[in-house]
Formats: structure tokens, C-alpha cells, sequence
């Protein structure tokens, strides 16, 4: 990984109050950069603000699939190095066809397709020419459960949209990072208080022994912005979840 890339570099991280998000915040934090959190949530910001309490953290409440406040949210940022976006809403949405409310599939699609399509329509223009932009996608596109039609499809989607927007916006990177299982507060809506017992059965069958840490997805996301030699890529980070 290039770190000069990420050193002093300025980082706006879409859903960085939790999770992979504020895994790879801290870690930026670590070595220098100047890292924007941004989410829907007010008082969730706030908290993680006061978590951190360093100068070189700000966090903005925008809600990314609302494009007049995406538009103004780079309005406010100025100029950028890297936007990164680990947001996802998927409450809701792991069901059974039967049982599927369409809202909360609109809501994946919204999260994770619309609202990285209007990031990178905003975004772009504030970023440097050697700037990155890095999504999220997921091994549900690869190893899809029976519950997991709406996020395969959308993960699938974004996939294809990183591709083109490579094309499009070059020179500035896009990729995105395709977490396998990984231990994040997003398991305790698909699998309720089942989390454990579900992580621990995907431990077992992985080649690596164990499911997904925070850390191992941001370790991931900045090799992504270091590396300017990646753009249209989906960097797996599963586990070795494809093999079995």
C-alpha cells in the first residue's frame, strides 16, 4: 500500500460511525489523514465525534440517497482525496420472496446503488486527479443465500457500475471492496440473536478459520486508495468464502 497516498490525504467515509466505516477511520486518523464522517443519523455522529475528539475528524449528517443533500454535502466538503462509502440499508430485507416488502428492497437499492451512483456524480468533481473512489459491495453477489436475493442483485449492480465509472471518471480510481461474513452490528438484522451461533458455523467452513474483523476490511479499503495502479477492480476480502 502507498501510504504517501493516504498520508495528509483529506477522506470522506460514508457510513464511518461503525463498523468497516469507522474501522477505516480510525486507522486514517493513525496515520495522518484528514477523515469527514458522514451518515443519517445526528446523534450517532455526535457520539462518534466525541469518541474520537481529534481535530482532524468532522462528521456531516447527510443522507446519501436524497440527491439535494448530496450535492450540498460536496458543497460543504470542498476539495477531496478519496470518498469511500460503506453505508447499507438492509433492515428488512432478508426475506423469503413471500415475505418481501418491496420498501425495504427499495431501501438496498437506494443505499447501495443509488446512493453511491449520486456520490460519484458529486464527488467526482471534488476530488484530485490521482483521487479514489472505493464502494462496498459483498460475497452475497457470489454465494447468495435464499434470503439474500434483493442484496446479490444490488451488490451485483454496484459491481458493474464501478467498472463503467472507472471508465468514466478517469483518471480517478473506482473500486470497490467484496466483504465476505464479517462480525458487524448489520449481522444482528439478518440473523437477530442468532448472530453468534450463524457467525460461528461460517468460522468452521472457512479456509481461514474465522469469519471477517472490521480491521480486515479497512485494512483492505486502503490498500484501495494507495495503489494507484487499481481502478475497475472488486477487491474480495471473504476468507476464501468463494472456495466452499
Amino acid at each position: 500500500m502507498a501510504i504517501a497516498e493516504i498520508v495528509n490525504s483529506r477522506i470522506l467515509i460514508v457510513g464511518g460511525s461503525s463498523g468497516m466505516g469507522l474501522a477505516l477511520a480510525k486507522r486514517s486518523l493513525a496515520i495522518g489523514a484528514e477523515v469527514i464522517i458522514v451518515g443519517r443519523n445526528a446523534d450517532k455522529l455526535k457520539r462518534t465525534g466525541a469518541e474520537f475528539q481529534n481535530p482532524a475528524l468532522s462528521t456531516i449528517a447527510t443522507d446519501i440517497t436524497q440527491e439535494g443533500q448530496v450535492a450540498d454535502l460536496f458543497e460543504r466538503v470542498g476539495r477531496l482525496d478519496h470518498i469511500v462509502s460503506t453505508a447499507a440499508d438492509i433492515e428488512g430485507a432478508y426475506e423469503l420472496l413471500p415475505s418481501l416488502d418491496l420498501k425495504a428492497a427499495q431501501k438496498v437499492v437506494e443505499s447501495k446503488f443509488y446512493g453511491p451512483l449520486l456520490l460519484a456524480k458529486y464527488g467526482a468533481p471534488a476530488l484530485s486527479p490521482t483521487g479514489s473512489i472505493t464502494f462496498t459491495s459483498g460475497i452475497a453477489a457470489y454465494r447468495p443465500s435464499a434470503r439474500g436475493s434483493v442484496v446479490a442483485a444490488v451488490n451485483a449492480g454496484l459491481e458493474g457500475l464501478v467498472r463503467a465509472l472507472a471508465v468514466e471518471l478517469a483518471p480517478i480510481r473506482v473500486n470497490a471492496v467484496s466483504p465476505g461474513w464479517v462480525d458487524t452490528p448489520i449481522w444482528t438484522l439478518v440473523a437477530g440473536d442468532k448472530k453468534d451461533e450463524t457467525l460461528n458455523a461460517m468460522a468452521k467452513r472457512l479456509p481461514v478459520g474465522r469469519v471477517g474483523q472490521p480491521e480486515d476490511i479497512a485494512d483492505a479499503i486502503s490498500f484501495l486508495m494507495g495503489n494507484a495502479f487499481t481502478t475497475g477492480t472488486i477487491l474480495h476480502v471473504e476468507g476464501g468464502h468463494r472456495l466452499v
